[in-house]
């Protein structure tokens, strides 16, 4: 008699320690809006009573359950910067929310037009590229056609410019927008289907947006472009796998000290480094608008070059698609 409290006591113990264990285990409370890919669930919706019989067995499976699903990944968005602003670091860490751009907060009568006139400026302006192509040359009977090849991102998810800032002023009656601060550039790697990968700086740098026509507000419709620079993927200090670098390292490759005397013109790219600055293009429409907050949002197509490699090579052209988010305040 004694020894049945004391069997049954060594059985649930387990089972009371997994049911403090997923306790402590919460849902998230990040919720996708519609459009998106729904938020991986990091903890199942397990329920347990304490009076429940559970063998050793069962609660060693369960456990195993728990964990399996404990370790699964998240993704998550689009949402509004309210939405954003209501979550805590654990809960958008490892759901891909910060390499997002928000979304344009629908409320039911808002006003779709922004009435830009005297001294604003455009912040909080971000762009989210959902789509990267590389411009490729291709033979065909009917002759040489560019094609836009589609690639795989092997970066991290950090691709994504925010926090950009700038002027939105009136030229010649038109809007323009000028590009001064924020995170404007990303180092950014694709894949292309054959396995080639090619770098690039994802950048607005410097950009001058003008409207495609005469207006003095932002309403759905409303197309803008402009040009902006590239800078070099790589910076002065960096040094290649012969140790040659445009401000540090060696003026040529060490291992053929004999083409000193002339006879490398072979390499001069390659020893020759410099720091190229290219142009890009970017088209903007504006899709989304909520006069009240000041915020507008909408879909861009943007043109750049890849890297050069410090000139060594010929930079390819990159097609990114995706879409941006911004809010005009006073400046």
């Amino acid at each position: 008699e004694g020894l049945g409290p004391l069997l049954a006591s060594q059985i649930l113990s387990p089972v009371a320690m997994l049911a403090s264990a997923l306790s402590l285990v919460t849902p998230s409370l990040v919720t996708p809006a519609p459009g998106r890919v729904a938020p991986m669930q990091r903890s199942a919706d397990v329920s347990m009573a304490a009076k429940v019989s559970v063998t050793a067995g069962q609660v060693a499976g369960m456990a195993a359950a728990v964990l399996a699903v404990g370790v699964q990944s998240a993704s998550a968005g689009p949402f509004t910067r309210t939405d954003i602003a209501s979550l805590t670091y654990q809960q958008i860490k490892g759901t891909g929310l910060a390499n997002t751009c928000p979304v344009v907060e629908q409320v039911d009568g808002m006003k779709t037009e922004i009435k830009v006139g005297g001294n604003y400026k455009i912040d909080e302006f971000c762009l989210e590229p959902t789509s990267f192509q590389v411009l490729e040359e291709k033979l065909t009977k009917s002759g040489v056609v560019t094609e836009a090849v589609d690639t795989k991102v092997t970066t991290r998810q950090t691709y994504v410019l925010t926090g950009m800032e700038g002027d939105l002023v009136q030229k010649d009656g038109k809007l323009t927008f000028l590009e001064k601060d924020g995170i404007d550039y990303a180092p950014t790697t694709v894949q292309l289907p054959g396995g080639e990968r090619v770098p690039f700086l994802f950048t607005v740098k410097n950009l001058v947006a003008q409207s495609d026509g005469a207006t003095s507000s932002i309403s759905p419709g409303l197309k803008m472009s402009g040009g902006f620079n590239v800078p070099s993927y790589r910076t002065g200090l960096f040094l290649d796998p012969k140790g040659r670098g445009t401000t540090t390292g060696y003026d040529q490759a060490v291992a053929l000290p004999a083409l000193q005397a002339g006879g490398d013109e072979s390499l001069f790219k390659e020893n020759n480094k410099k720091f190229d600055v290219g142009r890009g293009s970017i088209e903007l429409k504006v899709t989304s608008v909520n006069a009240e907050l000041g915020e507008f949002g909408g879909v861009f197509v943007q043109k750049q070059p890849s890297d050069t490699d410090l000139g060594s090579k010929v930079p390819k052209e990159l097609l990114l698609k995706g879409q941006f988010f911004g809010t005009v305040v006073p400046n």
